[in-house]
């Protein structure tokens, strides 16, 4: 017997025997449902047995069957009623146990969102895609095959899916595209770290999705429910089904601010802010200008995040700001890194370690925030250094700005696109999905080995039009990505380490070392990134102008 636990109230298993009713209850089952018909097996137990095991272990045993892959919506509609009047928790049993898993789910598919309930049994074992069009439709079996149709759905009108689009009309014009994403507003997210340093408005960052798309796209303004890669199909919220000749997935992933306790409370106040969301960066430095002693934490969660130097730039601006008005001899800054480097490149820790002095700020590795108290104005970190056993550290803090730990978005995760880390697995130089040959994915969703910046989506977004469009007319990829991310490391206004990378952490300088030297601190790099790099994203990237984006030819050995 192998019971498996979809939640506190309901688990499923494989075919049980009389002989487990006494463990069954044990387990603390108060009924049991089986979903099995009896005579499927020859060595299957009757309803009958179990019926009057359970009854003489105090259980209740209810017969609900329902044929191998025939789940109607007829039985959903009992297995309910049943499970209505049942004591919990309930055990519900088939040969597999995917019946009752099946069942299960398009029960709950009026009371959960449809990634809960794929994220709830693929935990327990059973993977429910083949019914997720049903789950998204509240349960019930849906009549449309498809609403709509196109040569190239792209998920997600971030800075990955919008260039994606453009690139692909500059090559193939008359392509049917479409995006998909609930969003009325797109960010220039690499602009909040200024915003943060009182250097951008963060009005300036923002404009509507609505005036991005690029002409002729049409723009579906929809959640993604689930994927269908075997049917070429994306289902929406509300069992809207698009369907496709080729899928790009660019979705961005997920802030989990949920992960770390209380912090969600204390956000935007009580000292407590990040950069990382666009309501909050005004606050980080209003706090900044405010503080005038105290104690500054800076928290960096494990990897992977969205550029990875975020962190340590507020603190470097926030340093620089102390620095100016004369309050840093009075203010203890304290980085809490997760990780055990300061930077995961090491031509650029020399540069950066001479503003850590500067700033006199603290390094604290293998640190990462569990817990928040705003209102006592404390933190708790997990210690876990090498060789050693794990501690926990309580640290006060006058303010505290947080990286928040990131994952996939849940509706990524519990995909048949996901790698068992959740991330959307592809081949790292072409982009192409390892399993579907028509699926791409670019931008911070994909699990190829870069860093998760702006700069590496404005390489990949033309890696992967080149591609799509080889693929449309019969080829193979002509194209391949490097790995390219840039972090504008921001040690003080006026002031950048341009940190230019590829895979393996090979450096990748765009320009020669005697007019931009990345691994120093230079005037040059701060007026790239606050003059020159939005200007490029809003009129090139998002246009599909390919500035120093050229997509790389995959070289062909000739033996």
């Amino acid at each position: 017997m192998e019971i498996k636990k979809i939640t506190d109230k309901v688990s499923v298993s494989p075919q049980i025997a009389a002989a487990d009713m006494a463990d069954i209850k044990k387990a603390g089952f108060r009924a049991i449902i089986c979903n099995r018909p009896d005579g499927e097996g020859a060595d299957q137990p009757s309803f009958e047995e179990i019926e009057k095991a359970a009854k003489k272990a105090g259980l209740t045993a209810v017969y609900l069957p329902i044929a191998a892959g025939m789940v109607t919506d007829e039985n959903v509609e009992e297995f309910g009623a049943i499970l209505k009047e049942l004591p919990r928790p309930v055990l519900g049993y088939c040969r597999s146990g995917t019946r009752s898993a099946t069942l299960w789910s398009l029960h709950e598919a009026q009371k959960r969102p449809l990634p809960e309930i794929l994220a709830a049994t693929k935990a327990a074992g059973y993977d429910m895609n083949g019914v997720a069009r049903r789950v998204a439709n509240g349960g019930k079996t849906p009549t449309q095959q498809g609403d709509a149709k196109f040569d190239v759905v792209i998920v997600g009108g971030g800075a990955g899916g919008i260039a994606t689009a453009s690139s692909l009309l500059a090559r193939k014009s008359g392509l049917s595209i479409a995006i998909i994403d609930p969003s009325d507003v797109h960010y220039y997210q690499p602009g909040w770290t200024m915003v943060g340093g009182g250097v951008f408005d963060a009005r300036d960052t923002a404009k509507t999705m609505g005036s991005l798309i690029p002409r002729g796209v049409r723009w579906i303004k929809a959640a993604v429910a689930a994927f269908e890669p075997k049917n070429n199909a994306v289902i929406l919220d509300g069992c809207t089904v698009v369907t496709y000749d080729r899928l790009v997935v660019a979705p961005g992933l997920k802030l989990d601010w949920g992960a770390i306790e209380g912090l969600e409370d204390t956000l935007g106040r009580n000292g407590v802010t990040s950069n990382y969301r666009y309501d909050l960066a005004p606050y980080t430095w209003q706090l900044v200008q405010e503080l005038k002693e105290g104690r500054a934490l800076f928290t960096q969660p494990p990897m992977p995040i969205k550029c990875a130097g975020a962190p340590q730039k507020a603190m470097y601006l926030s340093g620089d700001a102390w620095f100016r008005n004369g309050a840093l001899k009075d203010i203890d800054i304290q980085f809490m890194n997760a990780g055990g480097v300061l930077f995961g490149v090491k031509e650029y820790v020399p540069a950066l370690m001479k503003y850590i002095e500067k700033y006199d700020a603290t390094l604290n590795f293998f640190h990462t925030l569990t817990s928040v108290d705003g209102a006592a104005k404390k933190a708790t970190f997990k210690v876990a250094k090498p060789d050693a056993d794990p501690t926990e550290v309580t640290v006060d803090f006058d303010m505290m700005h947080v990286c928040p730990p990131q994952v996939a978005p849940d509706f990524i995760r519990v995909s048949p696109l996901a790698d068992a880390a959740g991330w959307v697995d592809v081949d790292q130089a072409t982009l192409r999905h390892r399993t579907f040959d028509n699926i791409w994915a670019l931008g911070d969703v994909m699990n190829a080995p870069n860093a998760k910046t702006m700069a590496a989506a404005r390489k990949q977004a033309p890696t992967v039009a080149e591609n799509i469009v080889a693929d449309i007319n019969g080829g193979s990829p002509v194209a391949q990505y490097d790995g390219y991310g840039s972090c504008p490391l921001t040690v003080e206004r006026g002031k950048i380490v341009l940190a230019e990378f590829g895979y393996g952490g090979a450096l990748k300088p765009s320009f020669p070392s005697f007019l931009l030297d990345g691994t120093k601190p230079s005037r040059a790099a701060w007026f790239l990134k606050e003059k020159i790099l939005p200007p490029i994203y809003w009129q090139a990237m998002l246009k599909g102008k390919e500035w120093l984006a050229k997509p790389e030819e995959i070289k062909v050995s000739v033996e």
